[in-house]
This record gives structure tokens, C-alpha cells and sequence, in this order.
């Protein structure tokens, strides 16, 4: 009986975990609480994700970030499901990235430089 459980458990949790891991869709526009927005899509390979700024808003609209305003200057390779680590431009400069989706509508991208300033940003698909 505890052998026929065993296997029915293991069947299970096998079964589950490709839905568990399942690729969320990236493509689209994406906006944080202060309106700045980005539109990503999946490029290269095709596992690869490229993000365009289309507007920045809040504290981070300065004249230096503003020159980036409809580039690209997110890309990242696929590290893992729904996981892309690359780089972002910042401030006049590049910084390390890492853009994850956390849910279908949802996403987060931290950013850091020099490894030790990190700072993480969630978006919701417009």
C-alpha cells in the first residue's frame, strides 16, 4: 500500500512539474507604478529577451536616462524558466540585469552595479 502511494505521489509531482515550469510569454508592453514603460519581446535564438524603452517616469527621468527613450537597452540570454540575465542600459552606463517573470502579468527586473547596488523594479503588462 505505502509502495502504491509512493509511486502514485512520484507519478503526480512528475506530471506537475512541466506545468510548474512553464514558459510565461514576455512579449509586450510592461509598466511600473511610475508609468515607465518597456516593450519586450523575445529575440536572437528565440530564448533571448530584448527590451525597449518607450518612456521613463519618476525619479529616473533625467536627462541622461531620457536619451535612451525608444532604444533598446535591455538583453538578456535565458538563464532558466521565465529567467534572463544580461544587461540594462543606466544612468549613462550599463549595468548588470535580471529580468524574471514572477507571474503571467508580471515582471521584475533587477538591476546592479558593481554587484554590491542592486535594486529591483516589478512591472505589469499593459
Amino acid at each position: 500500500m505505502i509502495r502504491t502511494i509512493a509511486a502514485a505521489a512520484a507519478l503526480l509531482a512528475a506530471l506537475a512539474a512541466p506545468a510548474l515550469a512553464q514558459d510565461m510569454d514576455p512579449n509586450g508592453t510592461w509598466v511600473d507604478r511610475w508609468g515607465t514603460s518597456f516593450t519586450f519581446e523575445l529575440c536572437g535564438d528565440g530564448t533571448q529577451l530584448c527590451g525597449v524603452l518607450n518612456d521613463i517616469q519618476g525619479d529616473s527621468r533625467t536627462e541622461e536616462n531620457l536619451q535612451f527613450v525608444n532604444q533598446q537597452v535591455v538583453q538578456g540570454d535565458m538563464v532558466g524558466p521565465n529567467k534572463w540575465q544580461g544587461a540594462i542600459a543606466l544612468n549613462g552606463g550599463n549595468a548588470n540585469a535580471t529580468v524574471e517573470m514572477t507571474a503571467p502579468d508580471t515582471l521584475k527586473i533587477t538591476g546592479c552595479q558593481a554587484a554590491i547596488f542592486c535594486s529591483s523594479i516589478d512591472y505589469h503588462r499593459q
